[in-house]
């Protein structure tokens, strides 16, 4: 745990969801994989499937954005494809107990719920991925808003976190994520960003300018504990 700050206790806690709470690639490779074999089969993509590493360094964007990496020369119409193939077989994939949540998440988020921290979810993912995790592994109930690009049609996490805030009037919250646009998320709307380094997907300067990094989930409560 890298601690570079004086805490404060928040009134709440935004959590990403993808490499933060969802250990992504558990879902995503699979689904992923049968995506572009479909693709082939429908003629929206010719050649091998791109490397996998490709897409999971992308994991934090908006799906349009991930398409235009992935997928780069494939028309819109393959980049609209792919989103509801994405989606269709994430989905089913999540009948699959190996697609988890990483260690002590629902321990953790249990935890913080009962010292009366409020909890929510910010992700630039699709309304019934981000939700359909969230219901799969039995973590629902204890966010008390989750929200998603998908959703609300925001350009940035930056704006759906912001939209947040306002909805439920919240002055001091802890932002958790893995990625950078995260941690923009948190700063550019004044909060504490704690960023999470256990899942490997970013680089060294991707967490940047968090308040605090920490290598496993549950080191949240310690951070809480501490907190002034």
């Amino acid at each position: 745990m890298e601690n570079t700050a004086t805490l404060i206790k928040p009134e709440a806690m935004i959590f990403d969801m993808d490499g933060t709470l969802f250990q992504t690639e558990t879902l995503l490779l699979p689904a992923y994989h049968k995506l572009f074999d479909v693709l082939r089969e429908e003629g929206h993509y010719e050649g091998e499937t791109p490397d996998e590493e490709l897409m999971l360094g992308c994991l934090g964007m908006l799906l349009e954005d991930i398409w235009k990496i992935v997928i780069p020369n494939g028309t819109q119409a393959a980049h609209r494809r792919a989103d509801e193939l994405l989606l269709q077989l994430e989905l089913e994939g999540l009948n699959n107990e190996a697609a988890v949540l990483y260690p002590e998440v629902k321990e953790t988020l249990e935890e913080l719920q009962r010292r009366g921290v409020r909890l929510f979810v910010a992700s630039n993912g699709l309304e019934h991925y981000v939700k359909g995790i969230a219901e799969a592994r039995g973590i629902m109930s204890l966010f008390e808003g989750i929200y998603s690009a998908g959703e609300h049609g925001t350009a940035s996490k930056v704006d759906l976190v912001r939209l947040l805030l306002d909805e439920h009037d919240i002055r001091d919250a802890w932002m958790v994520g893995d990625r950078s646009s995260d941690v923009e998320a948190g700063k550019e709307n004044g909060q504490t960003v704690i960023g999470c380094r256990y899942a490997g997907f970013g680089g060294e300067q991707e967490l940047k300018g968090s308040d605090v990094v920490i290598h496993s989930f549950s080191h949240l409560l310690k951070l809480h504990d501490h907190a002034e």
